[in-house]
């Protein structure tokens, strides 16, 4: 039985192949088509999905009927035929039988279902699916009970990405430069502000009491359309260095408030934490000490639907030891030549292997560099065509964190550490002092064999990794957008 898991026709389409109850294949659509954060499917990723056979079926990560109506509702017109999936995949050859799942069930299905907990408290984050923007699960064995439901207009993602629009960046795409901004700013300065004219929440002395029923985070606006009306006077780059600030701190006032009502109904004290909010590493650590175990999934937001809609719909657990899924270069780990190229010039391209599944590299479509050089940060973001305020993540041995870190890690990069030794790693220290760190265990992985190779030459346990990509581009995907990520940008790739 082969089945197909479809994330799709919004925005960030991926596709998800089941053969019986084995995961074979994941991918984003941009990998195939090279269009950022591409909305559709496309023939290239069909043709690649079908090797393991035509579908029996399609499980599909949201209901169509009910966004209808919560467009309608939102004034965004009748676009039922915009949203009649049958129709949408006939365009694409498919034509087996289809089944719907909610949107924040597929999210949770996601991580619950791959996260190795018997028993969970499941937040689900994000700006919007169907009419749910907020859900609070109990997961256990015998399915998945929904606690709490929040819903749109209020919706701390759509805040998020309405400010995201407002310092100048792209909304559901650039929440993650608004929090790399973030670092450069004063939250103080606008956090009441923020806080008082968006978010309305119990004062001090109704806490306990209301927050015993439900966590009522509420927004005096429709943020829908952006926030474009806020602050007009704010106009300088110090300004929006100000905003995203005070737009990250009071998101993590609000998580906060949200985790300590989660954790007050957990009978288990494992979180697992889903939707495109948990892509917000600097804020997940803030909410880490509340929990005894905390599980993101690397592709929490909605391309991860697609695996997340077939465990949903199977009820399935599914044992992921890595988020190496996508298109398969099939060659030899270049540990060798990525070494002696690091050695001689710094930097490195490596493509090789299955592809991530998310927006993060893990070593099998990554650009490397030497994370000891003073002006590495600024040659990588030249090369990568960003922000010179960007920053970069390390990739280090398990067994030389807690030597270089303080705080938690883990291999898919979901939270920030604060680096012992900021100078002698300049290229991958944050403004603030953080770092996103990716820590790599004794698993035998050419990253791995990489960074051994890498500490054994140099005595550095750790290595500047950011995805093969320049910015507003897909990761590479195949040999041929290798060779023409070398051609292009000087860099060579392995």
């Amino acid at each position: 039985m082969i089945t197909w898991g479809i994330s799709a026709n919004s925005h960030d389409a991926a596709l998800a192949v089941f053969n019986n109850d084995k995961l074979e294949f994941a991918s984003h659509s941009e990998r195939f088509s090279g269009i950022k954060n591409d909305a559709h499917l496309n023939d290239k990723l069909i043709e690649y999905a079908r090797q393991w056979g035509e579908p029996d079926e399609i499980v599909w990560y949201e209901r169509p009927l009910v966004k209808t109506m919560r467009q309608i509702r939102a004034g965004q017109g009748f676009n039922f035929r915009e949203n009649n999936v049958n129709h949408y995949l006939r365009q694409y050859g498919i034509s087996a039988p289809i089944r719907y799942i909610d949107h924040h069930l597929a999210h949770v299905a996601a991580g619950y279902y791959t996260s190795g907990f018997d028993t969970a408290t499941c937040v689900v984050l994000d700006s919007i699916g169907e009419f749910d923007t907020l859900t609070i699960w109990n997961a256990d064995k015998k399915g998945l009970k929904k606690i709490y439901s929040q819903r749109y207009p209020h919706s701390l993602g759509l805040w998020y990405s309405a400010l995201t629009q407002r310092v100048g960046l792209k909304p559901q795409e650039d929440e993650y430069i608004l929090m790399g901004m973030a670092a450069y700013g004063d939250p103080e300065r606008l956090f009441d502000d923020i806080l008082n004219d968006f978010i309305k929440l119990p004062n001090e002395s109704e806490l306990l009491h209301i927050f015993s029923d439900k966590p009522r985070i509420k927004f005096k606006h429709n943020l829908h359309r952006g926030c474009h009306w806020w602050r007009p006077d704010l106009t300088t780059e110090q300004d929006m260095f100000d905003i995203a600030a005070a737009t990250q701190a009071v998101y993590q006032y609000v998580l906060k408030i949200i985790s300590n009502w989660a954790r007050s109904k957990s009978p288990s004290g494992n979180l697992v934490f889903m939707g495109g909010c948990a892509l917000n590493c600097s804020a997940n650590g803030s909410i880490r000490s509340d929990w005894n175990n905390m599980h993101i999934m690397a592709n929490p937001g909605d391309a991860g639907s697609a695996i997340g809609a077939v465990l949903a719909y199977k009820k399935q657990f599914l044992d992921m030891p890595d988020m190496f899924t996508g298109y398969n270069i099939e060659r030899e780990y270049p540990v060798e030549t990525a070494l002696q190229e690091l050695l001689t010039t710094g930097i490195v391209g490596v493509a090789n292997g299955k592809a991530e599944f998310g927006p993060r590299a893990f070593g099998n479509r990554s650009l490397l560099a030497d994370p000891r050089g003073a002006h590495i940060k600024d040659r990588v973001n030249e090369i990568k065509r960003r922000q010179q305020f960007r920053p970069f993540a390390p990739v280090i041995l398990s067994e030389h964190y807690s030597e270089q870190f303080d705080g938690y890690a883990n291999q898919y990069m979901q939270f920030t550490s604060r680096c012992k030794n900021p100078n002698l790693y300049p290229a991958i220290i944050h403004a603030d002092g953080t770092s996103r760190v990716q820590v790599v265990g004794p698993d035998g992985s050419g990253i791995r064999q990489l960074l051994e190779k890498w500490h054994e030459a140099t005595g550095c346990p750790m290595l500047l990794n950011t995805s093969l990509n320049i910015k507003g581009k897909p990761i590479v995907n195949t040999v041929e957008d290798a060779v023409d990520f070398e051609n292009k940008y000087n860099v060579k790739v392995f």
